[in-house]
């Protein structure tokens, strides 16, 4: 249907409970009273969009087995905020991947195994957070396609498929060195395209943090990124969600939360990682003090990826 005039009319006390209720449900979304002016202004136009005349009939929409999920997913997109770009809180991706990845490899040569490090990166938006971590280990002279694997999801399918065409607008690149974006996008018309170098390692995968059986299907990871997306939960998804990333996460596995996320009354079966380029937090192995983690061997780990380089 084409937008014309905004439809007049109000969100009821029980179509916003209604709806924020099956948002919180369903995707662990939670907005409060604050929220209402712009839930309502922002639902108002999918009602629009969708033709349904109603709050009301929007949430049955919602409902619906068919439609109801592709139009949830488009909600999902029109509440929140998608907006990212590459590199962003860049000490926190250093750390990663001068610190964090080398220290896994060297760990598990100490305990006589291999594989490649795998990485989760969970609400990843359009990609370019995936995208990222992958040039950046490139630059740090590892194989993603050895020495890494990368997986990348999110709710909302539109996004993913902006993820996999791997195309991006200048918005993107404010944290972008010249030397990073010749090297690893491709212009035209305007625009930036991943290489296909880098977008062979990422697999993208549409999951809902609040599926707990879908997410069963993936295997444990050794690095869980959820960065900027808790915010929009309230105490109990929190809770929820963390207790799902503390499960995937391998025994000494790491999570990286947003700058402005802590996990300060939400879960202690994690501990605080003081590394060089950022903090971190980092899941224990059994029998393991919380005074004695792998510093040492991250020490070392660091010491060796300089010494692989050479001088700069």
């Amino acid at each position: 249907m084409a937008l014309g005039k905004p439809l007049d009319i109000t969100m009821t006390d029980m179509e916003f409970r209604m709806i924020c209720e099956l948002l919180k449900s369903r995707c662990g979304l939670h907005f409060d009273e604050d929220s209402r002016f712009l839930v309502e202004k922002r639902v108002a136009r999918r009602v629009q969009e969708n033709d349904v005349g109603s709050f009301g009939s929007y949430h049955f929409l919602l409902r619906d087995r068919g439609r109801g999920e592709e139009e949830l997913a488009t909600l999902i997109d029109t509440l929140t905020t998608n907006e990212t770009y590459f590199f962003r809180e860049l000490g926190q991706l250093t750390a990663l991947v001068e610190e964090i990845i080398p220290e896994v490899i060297l760990r598990r040569r100490a305990l006589g195994s291999s594989g490649p490090v795998t990485i989760w990166s969970a609400g990843c938006s359009s990609g370019e957070e995936p995208y990222s971590i992958a040039a950046l280990a490139m630059e740090a002279g590892l194989n993603p396609a050895k020495d890494l694997r990368i997986y990348a999801s999110d709710i909302s399918r539109t996004v993913l498929t902006r993820s996999r065409r791997g195309i991006y607008r200048e918005s993107s690149f404010r944290e972008t060195t010249p030397a990073l974006r010749s090297k690893y996008f491709i212009e035209k018309d305007g625009q930036h395209k991943v290489s296909d170098e880098l977008r062979r390692c990422v697999d993208f995968i549409h999951l809902n943090l609040m599926d707990r059986d879908k997410i069963a299907l993936l295997g444990t990871m050794d690095v869980v990124l959820c960065r900027n997306v808790i915010i929009y939960f309230d105490m109990e998804t929190k809770k929820r969600v963390i207790e799902t990333f503390h499960e995937k996460l391998k025994p000494g596995g790491y999570l990286l939360l947003g700058h402005s996320e802590s996990l300060i009354n939400i879960s202690s079966a994690f501990e605080l990682q003081h590394l060089k380029n950022d903090l971190v937090y980092r899941r224990p192995a059994p029998g393991e003090s919380l005074s004695d983690p792998w510093h040492e061997l991250a020490s070392a780990a660091v010491a060796q990826v300089e010494d692989d380089r050479g001088p700069r």
